[in-house]
């Protein structure tokens, strides 16, 4: 597994969304906590536990879906010592269209560790108006099949 040295959350948080864009499962993974208690929360999926099911579902989203870009507005933040809750927004674009956005909702949970900030857990739900506007959109899609992570 790749090394991370991440000295803040905001580091962290960045080095989160850059693997998740590169599709890197290694880079992704070692922005997690090696922790046996650390969760993940896809939109519509089941709370996943441990390194072995958050690894094996990242595999799984990184090798089927389409390449995604991602642009994250922190909607508010809880910080302490050592644990640092972000509140975000992510703004994310599917393929290679620019006119497509889904906005989804975030809540990513850091905490300082001996090798630095790691993420302990990503819960991640559609906005209505997200919902809405895949709705839409595979109306006209024949296969009618979309996962955004």
């Amino acid at each position: 597994m790749k090394e991370a040295n991440l000295e803040t959350s905001a580091q962290a948080e960045t080095a989160f969304y850059s693997a998740f864009e590169s599709a890197d499962l290694e880079a992704m993974m070692a922005v997690w906590s090696t922790d046996d208690n650390i969760v993940c929360i896809h939109p519509h999926g089941p709370r996943l536990t441990g390194a072995v099911e958050i690894r094996d579902s990242w595999r799984q989203i990184m090798a089927n879906s389409p390449r995604m870009c991602f642009r994250v507005d922190e909607l508010n933040s809880v910080r302490s010592e050592g644990l640092a809750i972000h509140f975000v927004n992510e703004h994310i674009h599917v393929g290679s269209s620019v006119a497509q956005e889904i906005t989804i909702l975030a809540t990513n949970v850091y905490r300082r560790t001996s090798e630095g900030w790691r993420i302990i857990l990503h819960h991640a739900s559609p906005t209505p108006e997200s919902i809405r506007n895949i709705i839409d959109s595979s109306e006209t899609d024949s296969s009618g099949d979309f996962t955004v992570h």
